[in-house]
């Protein structure tokens, strides 16, 4: 299945890194080391295998052996007020370190705890229950399964060979984006994949947990999220935080951290034992336990590699901006332990002991819609949006004298007569706009990432009042940032009121001698239907869909 762009380039960390269907391997060049030999193995594979763990151990950085598997922690926060951490408000992020080594190749990266915690963040849409743009998710996947310690048992025969199978495979979680959705609000606040099933007797492996395809609409962007409750505890005290995450570049030598790195809360490496008659003691004071142990300390080793290099997310996010074919992996499930059956050796005859299944990820993401309109209609509460947009097109909303009258984005499909063979294009109504909505007041500001991705704004300007004072207002909100790029169409509504003329000509001298903006004006009366034909050809126009 898909995966992130750029993972391929952790191979100057790792010797070999590529993909499959399903999950991402990791393998020496020269040694199919990862994994054991195949259900049922003979003894021969058995030890052909324990061979090459015991040849291929000097190629294994011995500083890493001893490595604790829960020993790393994806992020922590700092409550107090330090002087490292202070201008992160400058930033996205601050660095406080870069990789060292290549057995310590990461960045740690600090990021304000408040810009987790924005106002317009609605974790509980409780204006419509119907739309929401915004979810914040927790996620598990799966825990691998046990090894079982089985032997078999035949008529005349006390004890036969080991056949303890291995343990399952926990449940990925995957997205994915599909058309014909327009909202986040049907998407769960938790998921949690499947566990793996135990071994079995007689050479059964254990089922693998199930998978969980998380379906969202096209235009969804994920981030990782640290645990939002902390943070808005922390907020509650007025205390100064920060998010200190650990993070890994594409490649050797980045500059730049590009995933947050994900550990799992999984036994040491060398460990993970389970045992059956005779303890854990008595099997560290055997000589064949303690040769055998070694060598599956590189096959554990291995394993905590595979997640290292595979258990991470971009710093930036996922932005599924287009219909994504197959599921997208976010969290991979833990490896089943292997059962006594692996174990058989001419020292070890009845090996009475198996391996654990490694432990499964958690982690938060944010999802967030941004809606995918060509065009963005944008004005002040009551400037005839909602009006216009019915006129114009065949989607009904509510229409009314008062204000914030649209509390949800609503999109507009729209095709003019110079389009008759020619693809329709989109528009999207936002909530309005008022002064001051950059400090987060009011509807608007926390709905315009619907129009990030639009090629044009259409400025919905009211000419019943100060129509000049009213655009003023809005390119202040919005930001040059926001307008970058972008082409405009000012469309001046209630032409047919008194005095409509005279402002709409004073709007026409302050956008061309004094607004540093290029832009398309024209006026309309969408009640009446007046001109709005004509509008619509200018949307077409800066839409692109007519060139």
């Amino acid at each position: 299945m898909p995966h992130f762009n750029g993972l391929n380039c952790l191979n100057s960390y790792y010797p070999k890194f590529f993909t499959t269907s399903r999950v991402r391997l990791f393998q020496y060049k020269d040694e199919d080391i990862l994994e054991a030999p195949d259900n049922a193995p003979t003894l021969e594979e058995n030890n052909d295998w324990l061979r090459k763990l015991g040849r291929n151990s000097l190629k294994i950085d011995r500083s890493n052996l001893d490595r604790k598997g829960d020993e790393n922690e994806t992020y922590y926060i700092i409550e107090e007020e330090e002087e490292q951490y202070q201008g992160i408000l400058d930033a996205a992020y601050k660095v406080l370190s870069t990789p060292k080594s290549s057995s310590s190749p990461y960045f740690k990266i600090a990021m304000q705890s408040s810009d987790f915690l924005t106002p317009s963040l609605a974790f509980g849409n409780t204006q419509n229950k119907t739309f929401q743009d915004l979810k914040f998710i927790k996620m598990r996947s799966g825990k691998g399964g046990n090894g079982a310690v089985s032997f078999l048992r035949e008529a005349n025969r006390s004890r036969g060979p080991p056949n303890g199978g291995d343990g399952g495979s926990g449940g990925n979680i995957y997205v994915q984006a599909v058309e014909g959705i327009n909202s986040l609000h049907k998407l769960k606040t938790k998921y949690v994949a499947g566990d793996g099933s135990s071994g079995q007797k007689n050479q059964l492996d254990g089922k693998n947990g199930d998978d969980v395809i998380i379906t969202v609409p096209v235009g969804t962007v994920i981030k990782w999220y640290p645990d939002i409750n902390r943070l808005k505890q922390l907020s509650f005290t007025a205390k100064q935080a920060a998010v200190v995450a650990k993070c890994i570049g594409s490649f050797r030598g980045d500059v730049r951290p590009r995933f947050i790195q994900f550990f799992r809360k999984s036994y040491e490496v060398g460990k993970g034992w389970l045992f059956k008659d005779k303890d854990e003691e008595y099997h560290l004071t055997r000589d064949f336990f303690q040769k055998l142990a070694k060598k599956i300390k590189v096959y554990d080793q291995e394993q905590y590699n595979d997640e290292l290099v595979n258990d991470i997310f971009p710093l930036e996010g996922i932005d599924l901006s287009k219909p994504t074919k197959e599921p997208v992996l976010l969290l991979r499930g833990g490896r089943g332990g292997m059962g006594n059956m692996h174990f058989l050796t001419p020292d070890i005859r009845n090996p009475r002991f198996a391996k654990m299944g490694r432990n499964s990820i958690e982690a938060n993401f944010l999802f967030e819609l941004k809606l995918l309109a060509d065009l963005g209609l944008v004005g002040l509460p009551n400037s005839g949006k909602s009006t216009l947009l019915n006129a114009i097109s065949n989607k009904r909303s509510k229409v009314g004298h008062w204000k914030f009258t649209t509390l949800q984005p609503i999109i507009g499909t729209i095709v003019s007569k110079s389009l008759v063979y020619k693809n329709s294009f989109t528009v999207a109504d936002i909530p309005g706009i008022i002064e001051e909505a950059s400090l987060d007041k009011g509807l608007g500001l926390k709905f315009l990432r619907h129009i990030e991705r639009s090629g044009g704004l259409v400025f919905v300007i009211s000419l019943e009042n100060d129509p000049i004072a009213d655009l003023k207002i809005l390119l202040k909100e919005l930001g040059p940032k926001r307008l970058e790029g972008k082409r405009i169409l000012i469309v001046g509504t209630k032409a047919d009121l008194e005095g409509s003329e005279k402002n709409f000509k004073a709007l026409q001298n302050f956008t061309a001698n004094e607004l540093q903006l290029k832009c398309k004006l024209a006026p309309c009366c969408a009640m009446k239907a007046e001109n709005v034909e004509a509008i619509v050809e200018l949307m077409a126009e800066i839409s692109g869909k007519n060139n």
